[in-house]
């Protein structure tokens, strides 16, 4: 006991202070995206027919973060003179027509849905269903259960049955061997429950859409209630994303 105190003492306090204190992600981390609406037509073009997404409408000046991969290879092209992405990680959302964006995102806290906080304020159960993911995803919200992130703290923890569940996390581009498992996971969840869409792929298919082997978006499936872009959206945006929804 003496050693473990020792080393406590010696290693000091782990845990991230978000959201007490702001976190500063690295300068390579693409968040939020930002669009120049006076940017040369030409240019929006170029951005657009070399997005391996399909993401960009040069007409409307809008990026659909569900589609977007955050490869940047938009901002290449454009060389800032388009589409500059930020390192606000805050780009969750409760209503998917908000992915389609010039940049700014509303408020999630604003758009959460108020009966979900009363009932999961202080203690929220999730079963994480990967549902043919590449395991990025998967991984960032793992990352949460460490000590830097320390999610329990807030109340948050994710179960291994659906049944001691309040509510599912999808992610993967649900193939069509996985979309049984996945509606089942999804009954045996008591209500009222949530469902919470997490990476491109869950959100739009990614880089799979158009193939007839996946589902091209959870919410052709199930009511979702959380939309978390990214692939994989960093564990920071996970993080904010349940503390403004829910807390």
């Amino acid at each position: 006991m003496l050693n473990v105190l020792k080393n406590r003492f010696e290693q000091g306090c782990k845990t991230s202070r978000y959201p007490k204190e702001t976190v500063k992600l690295l300068p390579r981390y693409r968040g939020r995206p930002e669009i120049d609406p006076h940017a040369p037509p030409d240019v929006a073009a170029a951005c657009a027919a070399a997005c391996p997404q399909a993401a960009i409408d040069p007409s409307a000046m809008t990026i659909d973060m569900g589609r977007c991969v955050f490869c940047g290879t938009c901002e290449r092209v454009a060389k800032g003179r388009f589409i500059t992405f930020t390192q606000d990680f805050a780009i969750a959302v409760a209503e998917k027509e908000h992915l389609v964006t010039t940049g700014s995102i509303p408020a999630l806290a604003d758009h959460s849905r108020g009966h979900f906080k009363k009932l999961f304020g202080r203690s929220l159960q999730l079963r994480q269903v990967s549902a043919a993911g590449c395991n990025a995803c998967e991984a960032d919200l793992n990352v949460l259960a460490t000590p830097f992130f320390d999610l329990a703290r807030f109340g948050i923890n994710f179960v291994a049955s659906p049944r001691h569940a309040d509510g599912i996390v999808v992610t993967g581009p649900i193939s069509r061997n996985m979309k049984t498992a996945l509606l089942q996971t999804y009954e045996a969840t008591p209500e009222p429950r949530v469902v919470i869409a997490v990476g491109s792929c869950t959100l739009s298919g990614g880089p799979f859409r158009g193939s007839k082997e996946i589902t091209e978006g959870l919410d052709s499936l199930l009511p979702v209630d959380l939309f978390i872009p990214g692939c994989p959206p960093h564990p920071m945006t996970n993080l904010h994303a349940l503390l403004n929804f829910f807390k």
